[in-house]
Formats: C-alpha cells, sequence, structure tokens
C-alpha cells in the first residue's frame, strides 16, 4: 500500500508540473531544455513514470517561475507541519554541495531528532515554575 501512495504522490506530481507549463504557456521541449533536462525525462516525470531529485525539482521551479517548496512537498520529500516548511529541510536540499544521498541522510537525522524532541516534550509536565519567564509574560497578556 505504500508503494501505491509513492505512486499517487509521482503522479500529483507530474500533473501539477504539467499544468504550471501549460499555464506558463511552454511546451514540454521549451521546459525540458530552460530546465538542463532531457525531453524524454521530464515526460516521465509528467506522466508520474519517474520521481526526480530535488536538484531536479529546483531547476524545473525555477524555469516555471514557481516555489520549489511547493514541488518538494508535493514531491513527499519535504513534509509541512502545520503548513510550515522548515528553514533546515529547505537549506539542506538547496545545498549544492551535497549529493542526494547524503541530502536523504541529513533529512533523515534531523526529522528523526525533532521527532524525539516531539516525544520528550509531550512527556514534561506542563508547570508555570519551568516555563522561561518571556513565556509567562506572554501568558498573564
Amino acid at each position: 500500500m505504500a508503494k501505491n501512495l509513492v505512486g499517487q504522490t509521482v503522479e500529483s506530481l507530474g500533473d501539477y508540473l504539467k499544468e504550471q507549463r501549460l499555464a506558463s504557456r511552454l511546451s514540454l521541449r521549451q521546459l525540458a531544455s530552460q530546465a538542463g533536462v532531457s525531453n524524454p525525462y521530464l515526460s516521465q516525470i509528467e506522466r508520474g513514470l519517474r520521481k526526480p531529485s530535488a536538484d531536479v525539482l529546483q531547476q524545473i521551479a525555477k524555469a516555471l517561475r514557481i516555489s520549489a517548496e511547493q514541488l518538494y512537498i508535493r514531491a513527499g520529500i519535504v513534509s509541512p507541519e502545520e503548513g510550515v516548511v522548515g528553514s533546515v529541510e529547505l537549506a539542506v536540499l538547496a545545498d549544492s554541495g551535497l549529493t542526494e544521498r547524503q541530502k536523504q541522510s541529513l533529512l533523515d537525522v534531523y526529522s528523526s531528532f525533532v521527532a524525539s524532541n516531539a516525544t520528550t516534550v509531550a512527556e514534561q509536565p506542563v508547570d508555570d515554575e519551568t516555563t522561561p519567564p518571556a513565556q509567562l509574560h506572554t501568558q498573564e497578556s
């Protein structure tokens, strides 16, 4: 079932890219040229047959003049938390000095730290004595 979900994510990304390309009045060939990818590869992405890397998505977003972050979310590379994408995740994805494998490893480690911290915070009792003074002031207002 997880495999099917990934397929739906990629297909949704492809549909979205095609919509954006058509809205920008670009042919498949023109977008491929501007994004620096091959025409067949871009066609496969649009048809949901390929899942592009973060770097390729960034190139496509730049060519379409749209948000790379939205493409990362649609591709399932970045998961939005309450509608806000973490700047750490975006910084890692945008770093051209890292390989795709290194980027994914960093994102995995970061996600595990965030999840671990969320668990730790959830287990701590809420007490006004442990709340920092700055937060106490805003709670009283």
